[in-house]
């Protein structure tokens, strides 16, 4: 029934599986209608009919487990003949490129069986076959990959069957990094659900902590291992895995360049093993304690505060600050972070109360007024439910005296609620070097302030730079000073351009960090390759669009709208499918309807007397919106860009999408329109338009010839894609074929 292995592969990592639903070619075997049924006697037996449909995966698993340098994989997967008769399963399992394997184990229902395995050349024929045969496009994206085939039969009408597949593999290299890749079908395949993915590694051995660019990850540990696990996954998942030595800290570099001078860069800088010590603190949380701050507000803030006191370290000095219409301290000057100087603080946080107006002004100065210590790093949190009411009230004079009295210190800002004034928070956290976070009052202040407290906890270097030998980096997000903590990968996103042929003979060159830290200066180096053309990971182009659509938003709310800011924001978000403000397809939390009307009417996007998406009318004074933003408008927005530009994950900023109207593929978003997804680029205005057929001739030359065309296709069988002057319709009234010029003209216009 089944054939054996032909051949070992070099690839691998993850899979897709079809299914098709066959008659069985054995003459004894009748198929019977539930509508046939008929009763010779009473009681009738009720024979239960299976659900019309065919076989399906129904759940599947994929554990990794990180051994040295080798990788063993299972996959789990069960398939379930919702037929009526009985069906096969074809069973498909990509091979990725570039991954050794060997140990290759493959059974069904706990029953070793063999496989064939194909490399790339011949695998493309059986994808081709099965997506023909089973109108499946969710299985074009893995096309040009190698793979292990077989078939599962006989399957009985409602019986589910089990695969197991074991392999192992060599882990690729990323820099200092290993990196792991599990393609996880999209659209259709897996009933209800996609795949779960888990990853478990060596606590220590000089494995940092795992992280993925691409999807969310819930990271613990399990006895002597860590884990992640990514659930629901679709796509390829990609996972990074530090490696570092015990002196020296980690550095991996990912790039996407889609074409010359326009290159992306993902660079990720983990701490050493060990660290020979820390630069201590000096920390200062300013505690709103104006009368709006009563009840569970306060409570929770001054659990935030007992955290951020729990979070010191021995060599810390700290200071509490809280105001309303004037300003208290806990102590005069620092008080050291020993046992009783917390316990003191602790007694004193806890005796606040709420009352009174909300004297930022004073705050400010008390907090960014203290003398600072050569060598040690200043941090000052910032908490406040509310607008200034007491003292200077205008937002930029706030603003220019943070500034002049900041000095070194990085500032962090914590707004409670819609009341505050988000963009004055906003702008004091980003040019003091640190965040900006908005709490929505059903959120929790204590988690908020917790997270932001424990990521700050030991600075292993301060003032980072970043260069790379013949290569000029550009539009570096996070942007300012940069530090590295211990326990947390830095992850710094920029364009890039290659200026120099100072590269190695494998295209290499070499990345260099510099700091400071408590022994001095120090300066860490890696390889990494800087290519003029590499359209894999475009994930690393959208994190970056990403960051800087949250820079861009906050710029202008601070400066005002101007023509460049606006265009550059529209543009990053049309090209990259990304979220803003100016874009007509940002997805919003419930209830924010009334936002993206305000931010049309700002943006003059709506015309006299048009109905806007909260069933309001635009009042439109000479062509421009006359209402200005509402204070829970801003603070909406403000928020939505400070997640922006905390991203380190793609899947980030995708949490709040509707999924039945919305999808996106590694650099574009589209919108379902009357059954066709439609790409959100604009189309050129003289775009050509090549209209192909789902699943013909035509149809995989275009992917043959445009791999970006793959993920674009697998939406579904009626997609619109615009390219730089064409525009590609699937239809079923496309054409079956397309010839040779017609193919070369669309690549040259894509």
């Amino acid at each position: 029934m089944f054939q054996t292995i032909r051949r070992t592969l070099t690839p691998l990592a993850l899979l897709f599986a079809t299914a098709s639903l066959a008659q069985a070619q054995r003459p004894d075997l009748i198929e019977l209608r539930c509508e046939d049924i008929q009763c010779v006697r009473a009681p009738c037996p009720q024979s239960p009919c299976p659900v019309r449909g065919g076989v399906e995966r129904t759940s599947r698993t994929v554990n990794v487990t990180l051994d040295g340098r080798v990788l063993r994989y299972e996959v789990i997967e069960r398939w379930t003949n919702n037929g009526r008769t009985i069906g096969e399963a074809d069973y498909v399992l990509p091979l990725p490129r570039n991954a050794a394997f060997e140990d290759l184990a493959l059974e069904i229902d706990g029953e070793m069986v063999t496989g064939e395995a194909l490399d790339a050349n011949r695998a493309r024929a059986v994808y081709e076959e099965i997506v023909r045969r089973k109108k499946d496009p969710a299985l074009v994206e893995w096309m040009g990959l190698g793979v292990l085939r077989t078939r599962i039969f006989p399957i009985q009408p409602g019986e589910t069957r089990t695969v197991v597949v074991r392999f192992r593999a060599v882990a690729e290299r990323e820099g200092d990094a290993l990196r792991i890749d599990v393609p996880a079908p999209r659209g259709s395949g897996t009933a209800g659900s996609g795949t779960a993915i888990s990853l478990r590694w060596p606590a220590g051995d000089g494995f940092g902590e795992a992280w993925s660019p691409t999807h969310l990850m819930d990271v613990g540990r399990d006895g002597v291992r860590r884990t992640a696990r990514v659930d629901d996954a679709n796509g390829t998942v990609t996972l990074l895995v530090p490696v570092r030595s015990n002196g020296s800290a980690a550095i991996s570099v990912l790039t996407h360049a889609p074409s010359a001078n326009d290159g992306y860069a993902l660079i990720t800088l983990t701490p050493p093993a060990i660290t020979r010590g820390t630069t201590s603190r000096d920390v200062t949380f300013v505690l709103d304690v104006s009368g709006s701050m009563s009840g569970g507000k306060l409570e929770q803030a001054k659990a935030a505060g007992r955290q951020l006191l729990g979070s010191l370290n021995s060599g810390d000095r700290f200071r509490l600050i809280a105001f309303s219409n004037d300003v208290e301290d806990f102590r005069d000057g620092w008080t050291s972070a020993t046992a009783s100087g917390r316990t003191a603080a602790l007694r004193w946080l806890n005796g606040l109360r709420a009352q009174g107006g909300t004297n930022i002004s004073g705050a400010l100065e008390r907090a960014l007024e203290a003398d600072e210590s050569r060598g040690r790093l200043a941090l000052v949190l910032f908490l406040t439910d509310g607008a200034p009411t007491v003292g200077e009230r205008r937002a930029e004079r706030l603003a220019a005296r943070a500034a002049e009295l900041r000095g070194e210190r990085r500032v962090f800002t914590f707004g409670l609620g819609a009341d505050v004034n988000a963009s004055l928070l906003e702008q004091v956290a980003l040019d003091g070097a640190g965040t900006a976070h908005f709490v929505r009052p059903e959120e929790d202040v204590e988690r908020v302030v917790g997270v932001v407290a424990q990521r700050l906890q030991r600075p292993v270097a301060t003032n980072l730079k970043i260069r790379a030998a013949g290569v000029q980096l550009t539009a570096i997000q996070p942007a300012g000073r940069l530090d590295l903590f211990a326990g947390q990968e830095l992850t710094i996103l920029a364009r890039y351009r290659r200026t120099s042929g100072l590269f190695g003979a494998s295209g290499t060159t070499r990345v260099i960090v510099t700091g400071e830290t408590p022994e001095g200066r120090v300066s860490w180096d890696a390889e990494a390759r800087f290519p003029d053309r590499r359209t894999a990971d475009a994930f690393v182009g959208r994190l970056w669009a990403t960051q800087r659509v949250g820079w861009l938003s906050a710029e202008r709310r601070k400066n005002g709208a101007s023509s460049e800011v606006d265009n550059e924001i529209r543009s990053l978000g049309e090209r990259w499918g990304i979220p803003t403000e100016l874009t007509s397809y940002l997805v919003l939390e419930p209830g924010m309807d009334q936002v993206v009307s305000q931010q049309r009417r700002d943006a003059g996007q709506l015309r006299p007397g048009e109905r806007d998406a909260a069933g309001g009318r635009a009042n439109v004074v000479g062509g421009v919106a006359a209402a200005a933003p509402s204070t829970r408008q801003e603070f909406e927005s403000a928020k939505k860009a400070a997640s922006m530009r905390e991203a380190t994950s793609v899947a980030d900023v995708m949490t709040s999408s509707d999924e039945a109207r919305f999808r996106r593929t590694g650099t574009r978003a589209f919108t379902l329109k009357s059954g066709t997804w439609v790409d959100d680029r604009p189309a050129a205005a003289n775009a050509r338009e090549v209209k192909v057929k789902p699943f013909s001739k035509g149809y995989f030359d275009l992917m043959e010839r445009i791999p970006e065309l793959r993920e674009a296709f697998a939406l579904g069988e009626k997609v619109e894609v615009h390219g730089k002057a064409v525009t590609i319709r699937l239809d079923a009234g496309g054409a079956d074929a397309l010839d040779t010029a017609t193919l070369d003209a669309v690549t040259r216009d894509w």
